[in-house]
């Protein structure tokens, strides 16, 4: 995708060959600027303090911070630390583990003396493979889409967090299709939760405006009324972790846009690689949920009247906060899951026809 008008993905090797490079979206929408990640403890850094955010990518950033770490030292031991520490830092998203199980089992029967080189092919590959993947979840999911239309020539579509390219290495995985229906000039019009506690969807609508995309963003608390009027042609999310029977984990919040997306008789769609879907995970009641920091709820963060980046008290510092990261939206709520392959219900039957060589396990 674009930023400024200039083709970007959101991680890149440094030009000096010793270091990372990212986009800083904790500092988005209000500035614009890149993170240097020259180390495993800097790569996990940015995963915890989601300055890198979004499933694909929080897997691509680990898988990088594997060989950050190589380049230091490349022993089994260092190997297992660095892969235990990166692993440590946001439980839900399964992308993350499934990258450094790859890596680990890619590096492992190697000499030492390789490891560094092969762990930054690796890594390149699978960032690779993420904008491959994106882009065909991008065409399955159009046609998709395209069938929801109310024949007005516009399509009114509703998303939630921020599913788009700045959640992976580019093209995006639910914001894929919006932006291939825009670039073959389709009208498409995007409604854009706010998404609290973190505001993702402000991510979102920056990620949009770059591109061209015309979009609203509203307060997450609109999202049923606004299904219910009857306005909306779909809902697609994104997703942090598929279980084996199709139950999705995504952000909090989405679990109530698919219970008046059902209410509402509109289509609701979940788009995702197939590194987000844990087939070891037999349900979403088996889907870790992150409990995130409280003075992310007790604090607004924002810019002031100069411009520089502030932060307002809302909430007492002793007033108690539940801040749950995710929830869990059943399958039967789920009108089709989108992946690279294509799309099936979302089920474990539809799964696993999708995936045929995930039957034995």
């Amino acid at each position: 995708m674009k930023v400024n008008g200039m083709p970007t993905r959101t991680i890149r090797p440094a030009a000096d060959g010793l270091a990372v490079d990212v986009i800083d979206q904790t500092a988005l929408p209000y500035h614009y600027r890149w993170l240097r990640l020259a180390s495993v403890e800097d790569a996990a850094q940015a995963i915890r303090s989601m300055q890198v955010r979004g499933a694909p990518l929080i897997g691509v950033t680990a898988a990088y911070g594997v060989a950050l770490a190589m380049m230091r030292q490349a022993d089994d031991a260092a190997l297992l630390a660095a892969v235990e520490t990166l692993a440590a830092t946001r439980p839900t998203a399964v992308n993350l583990r499934w990258a450094l199980a790859r890596i680990q089992t890619c590096l492992t029967p190697l000499p030492v003396s390789v490891r560094a080189e092969v762990a930054w092919r690796e890594a390149a590959r699978i960032a690779d493979e993420d904008v491959d993947q994106c882009r065909r979840i991008g065409r399955h999911a159009l046609p998709l889409l395209r069938s929801c239309s109310g024949g007005n020539g516009r399509l009114e579509i509703m998303t939630h967090c921020n599913a788009g390219w700045l959640a992976t290495v580019d093209y995006g995985t639910a914001l894929a299709p919006v932006y291939a229906a825009f670039d073959e000039g389709l009208a498409a019009h995007v409604w854009v939760s706010e998404t609290r506690p973190r505001n993702q969807g402000l991510l979102t609508a920056w990620e949009l405006a770059q591109h061209g995309v015309p979009h609203t963003v509203i307060a997450d608390n609109a999202a049923g009324a606004l299904l219910a009027g009857g306005g909306i042609d779909a809902v697609i999310v994104g997703a942090d972790r598929i279980a084996a029977n199709g139950d999705v984990a995504n952000k909090i919040g989405t679990y109530l846009k698919a219970l008046a997306a059902r209410a509402a008789g509109v289509p609701f769609f979940v788009a995702a690689p197939r590194s987000t879907i844990d087939f070891c995970c037999p349900d979403g009641a088996a889907i870790p949920i992150e409990e995130r920091a409280a003075d992310e709820l007790r604090l607004v963060h924002g810019c002031d009247a100069a411009g520089f980046a502030s932060q307002l008290r809302q909430l007492p510092l002793a007033e108690a906060v539940a801040n749950p990261g995710f929830d869990v939206t059943p399958a039967g709520l789920i009108t089709a899951l989108i992946s690279e392959r294509g799309w099936c219900p979302a089920s474990r039957e539809g799964l696993r026809a999708l995936y045929p060589e995930k039957r034995d396990e």
